[in-house]
């Protein structure tokens, strides 16, 4: 440890020997470096927020909502893209000094380096742009960079939208296109099966004489079938109301007992029914709970007790057999045309050959017929969408923060560099005091001289300085701290030079 606290005195001493080496080379360096520093351009940087949405409340209410992912991955490639970013130069001071496509491309090159375009969120962007040009003062690097990032803002809110809807205008044409083909063939074997059916009349259905029997018979059981229906709902109607109706009524003034009250509850019962009453009726529930109550007393009751037949009961079942008998007619006439129907059916492909010939060209009508309403759908589906794009924007855009205003650059952090630069010289200037000490043979302490010459040392010889001597040394020391501090005054006045050139730009 001693011998290691011993070098670092003799080194010191070193420096200090030649302090006027290591200052006037700290001086140079950092004078040099200040230069190159204060050459270097600052660069300011603008940012903006904005919002792309991509969904839309109508578009997803009709059905044509658009891919969300494909809308984001076209924003990205729509903000940075050359075309962009060449209309970007040309409407900003970038433009100025551009005479040829090669400078243009450079030109846009260099701005694609500095611009940056981040996701924060799935629909939310972050653009920035820093300007740092040698040609221009701080004001206007700044406000060439809040520029940029408003026009770039503004062309894609101009031209994001123009190119959806031209991009769906050409589909649309495409479609309209697509469609008038699939017509021609519609046609073309609409009229092959005209002529196959006019060649072989009476084994085609639906032409000639056996077509059209065969038809009629269809006709005919379909509304057959409508009457059938018809006929039974009419015959479970009056079920239904027989159900409901005493086949005996009690005449006023005669007593019937428990049996004759039970009879007349039940008259009450449905006549409630029939005036539509259900049975959560207050009314409804009441009787029923008395009807409940008078059967168990009739069932105690022994004897006959007397009532009147009840015509609406006989009305009733004179309809109920009407209307059974029409039930079983129409069914029977049912049965009759689906044995008609079959035998023309039989009769209509007598004929293998003709028959496979008839199947093949309408199955080839029925599928070029679906493909036609499948884009006819289709097509429709891609207007609508057009029109929800052209009046309620598919993508909405919004900027959520403008292009903000530089205050201060962003680099080179000019205060760093500044102290750093004086750090370097000094460091620079003690080196090259010390690697001096170390090429002279000269020898400091005695136990330096010692070991470089192998032999012992008795003594050393102090320095006496007289007063003349030592006035001239303190002046070099004045001298020599002056010419120190001037080093700190000048980077000081370079950091007030600084602070000052951000507060014009601010």
């Amino acid at each position: 440890m001693t011998n290691i606290y011993e070098e670092v005195r003799i080194a010191l001493y070193g420096i200090w020997h030649r302090r006027w080496l290591a200052l006037g080379i700290a001086w140079l360096v950092c004078l040099v470096g200040w230069v190159f520093v204060a050459m270097v351009p600052n660069s300011y940087e603008s940012k903006a927020r904005i919002f792309v949405q991509t969904d839309n409340v109508l578009s997803d209410q009709i059905g044509v909502g658009n891919d969300g992912k494909r809308d984001i991955e076209r924003v990205r490639q729509t903000l940075t893209s050359s075309v962009n970013l060449e209309k970007v130069i040309r409407a900003t001071r970038l433009g100025d000094k551009i005479t040829s496509d090669k400078q243009m491309e450079s030109a846009v090159q260099g701005l694609g380096a500095r611009i940056k375009v981040v996701s924060q969120q799935d629909n939310l962007f972050e653009i920035s742009a820093s300007s740092g040009s040698g040609g221009y003062t701080d004001v206007q690097n700044a406000k060439l960079a809040q520029d940029i990032v408003q026009k770039m803002i503004d062309i894609f809110r101009e031209e994001n939208l123009a190119g959806g809807r031209g991009e769906m205008s050409s589909t649309l044409a495409f479609m309209d296109q697509q469609l008038a083909d699939r017509q021609k063939d519609l046609e073309t074997a609409e009229q092959k099966r005209q002529e196959f059916e006019a060649k072989n009349t009476d084994l085609i259905p639906g032409s000639g004489s056996l077509g059209a029997k065969l038809e009629s018979a269809r006709s005919e059981l379909r509304g057959v079938e409508s009457d059938l229906l018809a006929a039974q709902s009419a015959l479970a109607s009056i079920n239904g109301q027989l159900s409901g109706t005493p086949p005996t009524i009690m005449v006023p003034g005669v007593s019937g007992g428990a049996k004759g009250a039970l009879a007349q509850a039940q008259s009450d019962l449905a006549s409630m029914r029939a005036r539509g009453l259900t049975d959560s009726h207050p009314d409804v529930i009441a009787l029923k709970s008395q009807i409940a109550s008078l059967s168990r007393q009739a069932a105690s009751e022994t004897g006959h007790v007397g009532g009147t037949p009840n015509p609406a009961y006989s009305s009733l079942q004179s309809i109920k057999a009407d209307r059974e008998a029409s039930v079983v007619a129409l069914q029977s006439r049912k049965a009759s045309l689906q044995g008609e129907i079959g035998q023309l059916t039989g009769k209509q492909y007598s004929e293998p050959a003709v028959a496979a010939e008839a199947a093949r060209i309408n199955r080839d009508y029925d599928v070029l017929k679906e493909q036609y309403d499948k884009l006819l759908r289709d097509r429709e589906q891609l207007r609508l969408r057009g029109q929800v794009e052209s009046e309620h924007d598919a993508v909405k855009f919004d900027v959520i923060d403008p292009p903000s205003t530089p205050r201060a650059p962003t680099a080179p952090d000019r205060p760093l560099l500044l102290m750093l630069v004086l750090i370097v010289g000094l460091g620079a200037g003690c080196g090259a005091a010390f690697a001096v000490a170390q090429l002279r043979s000269t020898y400091t302490t005695t136990g330096q001289l010692e070991r470089a010459s192998g032999m012992p040392v008795l003594g050393s010889v102090s320095l006496t300085l007289t007063r003349q001597a030592r006035a001239l040394r303190n002046r070099h020391l004045k001298w020599f701290a002056g010419a120190s501090a001037g080093l700190v005054a000048v980077l000081v006045v370079l950091l007030a030079v600084e602070f000052m050139k951000r507060g014009m730009v601010a």
